[in-house]
């Protein structure tokens, strides 16, 4: 049942996403922003903790997740440094993600050929 709930969870964030595509006229850059704000608000107002216990992967995985992930960050840091955990706690508990997407990206700019369009 977990692998339900996230697969319909995380499929429901992204049908959204898609219809933001194709019916509005954001831009998928801002639609990405837009959904890691939406993550750092429903975690910091306490919405998005009882999602990412139903759906597991399916709601911490996505760009909310992102968001959502940060928020946590900042919140520890902020009882465990005080003020300054406003500044160090969300690069710090999404320091992991933002690691590998760096690699990973860099490993694809290497081994692929670029093309201009």
């Amino acid at each position: 049942m977990e692998y339900l709930n996230a697969f319909v969870v995380g499929g429901l964030i992204c049908v959204v996403g898609q219809i933001l595509i194709d019916k509005t006229k954001l831009t998928p850059a801002r639609i990405l922003t837009g959904y890691v704000v939406a993550g750092v608000v429903l975690g910091a107002v306490g919405l998005y903790e009882p999602l990412v216990e139903f759906a597991g992967a399916g709601a911490s995985v996505p760009l909310s997740g992102f968001g959502y992930l940060m928020v946590n960050g900042v919140q520890e840091a902020m009882v465990k440094d005080g003020a300054l955990g406003i500044l160090t706690g969300g690069l710090t508990a999404a320091a992991a993600g933002i690691t590998a997407a760096i690699v990973f990206s860099l490993i694809a700019a290497l081994i692929t050929k670029p093309q201009s369009k």
